[in-house]
């Protein structure tokens, strides 16, 4: 069996996830970088956690990663170690300092100047685009020069439709932002509310650019993800997607699946690998794609260049994507393209909370029978399940009921 040590940074559900792959599959306890100790992580069994109080801070973070790759090297020379990060800051910050991290750690990331086309998302477009990738209309606000007293948003152009969503173009620039009423994506429905927000996030201190894009139509079922793992030579190795039945509504966590159901959809799995190989790309992918409620067309919404929140589901769908990614740089082998296939449901809330917000009848017939099978969920894991994680997984599940009638009461045609 491959040996080496994984050194996750972060300690939500995501990152927990990927722990537990790479617990799953090799049986090595993951070291966990964090300010926080957080549910998803806490008293766990399968990993380690370090703690870093100022994780938050790129200089900080990369000081401590540097001290704690140091350390490892003197415990053994000859251990490969493997670093990951799921939030885009990190992967960025990762990146930006990959030429001090690489003298101790493998880094299985894209460059960073692919990371910083792809995770802009007027990049990410212009470069859809080009691969034939349907994208909604967008509209970009540019807030670089807000300090300016004369600075005024730029009016919105006549063929963008309200309403719309607005959100970061790149949310690396985003994530520590802290300001009243903040939410990760807005809902806008006239010129007037947008420029509310737009004056709201100026004087905020934002700096960055915003978009404004298209609304497309339909609830969260029309709401698709899919996810990919691209090796050392360029190759797509591993694909999966997902047919998302519910996502989060918390402000500050809206647009995250919470349900969804694994299927293989081999027209937006393969505009997915196409974009990927034309660039040089390396690592873990995953889009965020809407169908359409009255056309039935795809539309690829954003990238996010590492695994995603949720990539437990690929797992639960019949492939380990740490293992395919450690067969690569560790391992060294040239693997075969690997479409996952198992249809299983994916779920991190109640089974009775999910039905509240399913409405279409065949979706329900479909959502019983695999609840009756038994859902998915990373942190209800045979290998940790003292009676203290099984606590924490029963009030992290029963807290959803709360945030969900205090911001999605009941469901609606937008998912707004």
């Amino acid at each position: 069996m491959l040996s080496f040590q994984p050194v996750i940074i972060g300690g939500d559900l995501g990152a927990y996830a990927i722990a537990r792959e790479f617990n799953d599959a090799y049986g090595v306890k993951p070291i966990m970088v964090t300010a926080y100790n957080p549910n998803a992580i806490r008293d766990s069994a399968i990993l380690t956690r370090r703690y870093c109080a100022n994780a938050s801070d790129e200089q900080a973070l990369v000081d401590d990663l540097l001290d704690l790759g140091a350390q490892l090297r003197r415990q053994n020379p000859h251990m490969p170690v493997v670093l990951m990060a799921n939030t885009d800051w990190r992967i960025r910050v990762m990146a930006k300092h990959r030429e001090q991290l690489e003298a101790y750690y493998q880094l299985p990331i894209p460059p960073l100047e692919v990371i910083e086309q792809v995770m802009d998302k007027q990049g990410f477009e212009r470069l859809a685009t080009a691969q034939g990738m349907p994208v909604p209309r967008s509209f970009y606000e540019d807030f670089s020069q807000a300090d300016d007293s004369n600075w005024t948003p730029q009016p919105v152009p006549d063929d963008l439709p309200f309403p719309v969503v607005a959100k970061p173009a790149d949310s690396s620039q985003y994530e520590n932002l802290l300001f009243e009423g903040r939410k990760k994506v807005y809902r806008i429905d006239s010129r007037e509310e947008l420029d509310v927000l737009w004056h709201t996030l100026a004087d905020a201190g934002f700096r960055g650019t915003f978009v404004a894009q298209e609304l497309v139509r339909g609830d969260d079922t029309g709401m698709y993800s899919v996810t990919a793992y691209v090796d050392s030579h360029g190759k797509v190795t591993m694909r999966c997607s997902a047919h998302v039945l519910l996502e989060e509504h918390h402000p500050a966590t809206l647009g995250n699946p919470c349900a969804m159901i694994t299927e293989p959809i081999p027209q937006i799995l393969d505009h997915a690998q196409r974009f990927l190989e034309s660039m040089p790309y390396h690592g873990f992918a995953n889009f965020d794609v809407k169908r359409d409620s009255v056309s039935g067309k795809f539309y690829f919404l954003e990238i996010n260049p590492r695994i995603g929140r949720n990539n437990f589901y690929v797992k639960a769908a019949g492939i380990n994507p740490m293992e395919i990614m450690i067969r690569d740089i560790i391992g060294g082998e040239n693997l075969p393209e690997q479409t996952a296939d198992k249809e299983v449901l994916y779920s991190i809330i109640p089974d009775r909370l999910l039905r509240r917000y399913i409405v279409n009848p065949q979706l329900m017939v479909q959502v019983r029978r695999l609840q009756r099978a038994g859902r998915v969920n990373p942190q209800r894991n045979p290998k940790d399940a003292s009676l203290k994680r099984r606590l924490y997984v029963l009030e992290s599940e029963l807290n959803e009921y709360r945030k969900f009638n205090r911001y999605y009461p009941k469901p609606t045609s937008t998912g707004f």
